[in-house]
C-alpha cells in the first residue's frame, strides 16, 4: 500500500479530487497533505479529509533532511505535486526515485520551467496562438518540469479562445485525467 502525500500551493482543486479518488483505494491512500504558503486554500481540503496538513515554511524547505524526517514519519512511500510551485530538493528526490510526480498545465516541453505556472502559462499559450494545449503528468527531477513524461492530454484552442478560456479548458482535463494517471503510476510500482 502506497502511502501518498501530496504537496500543493494553492487553492487544491486536485488535492482534493486526489483524496475523493483514493478514499478507500486498495492500493494508495493519501497521508499527508504539504503546503508553501501560510494561506491557501489547500488547508480546507485537509481538514474536509480529515488529513494532516504541514506548512512548509521557510526554515523548513532550507533543511531537506528535516522534510524527508517528517515525509518518513508519516510513512510517505510516494509524493504527487498537485499546484506545487517550488523546486523539490535534490535530498528528497533521491529519497524517492521514480515516486514523485507532478501535473503541468501544458504540452511539455512547451511552457515549461520557471515561474510557468497557473495563468502565466495559459497566457503565453493564448499569445502564442497555438491550436492545442493540454496537461502533462511528469516524473520530477532536480529540474523545474524537465523529467520523464509519464501522459500528456490535449485539447483543441480556437482563435475566440482567451486565458481564461483555456484555463477552463485545463481545469477540464485536469479533473477528467489527473487522479486516474496518478493510480496508474502507483499501479505500475
Amino acid at each position: 500500500m502506497e502511502q501518498v502525500a501530496i504537496l500543493a500551493s494553492g487553492k487544491g482543486s486536485n488535492a482534493d479530487r486526489l483524496c475523493t479518488w483514493f478514499n478507500q483505494h486498495p492500493s494508495a491512500r493519501i497521508r499527508l497533505i504539504v503546503c508553501d504558503r501560510e494561506t491557501a486554500g489547500v488547508y480546507e481540503v485537509a481538514r474536509q479529509h480529515q488529513l494532516p496538513c504541514l506548512y512548509l515554511g521557510p526554515e523548513l524547505r532550507k533543511n531537506p533532511a528535516e522534510l524527508l524526517r517528517v515525509l518518513h514519519e508519516y510513512g510517505i512511500t510516494f509524493i504527487v505535486l498537485a499546484g506545487y510551485l517550488r523546486l523539490i530538493p535534490s535530498e528528497v528526490i533521491h529519497a524517492f526515485p521514480g515516486r514523485i510526480i507532478n501535473l503541468h498545465p501544458a504540452l511539455l516541453p512547451k511552457y515549461g520551467g520557471k515561474g510557468m505556472h497557473g495563468m502565466h502559462v495559459h497566457e503565453a499559450v493564448h499569445a502564442a496562438g497555438e491550436s492545442e494545449t493540454g496537461i502533462t503528468v511528469h516524473h520530477v527531477n532536480e529540474h523545474y518540469d524537465e523529467g520523464a513524461i509519464i501522459a500528456q492530454f490535449k485539447v483543441s484552442l480556437n482563435p475566440q479562445d482567451t486565458p481564461q478560456s483555456i484555463a477552463s479548458k485545463i481545469a477540464s482535463l485536469e479533473a477528467a485525467h489527473f487522479a486516474p494517471t496518478v493510480e496508474q503510476v502507483i499501479l505500475s510500482l
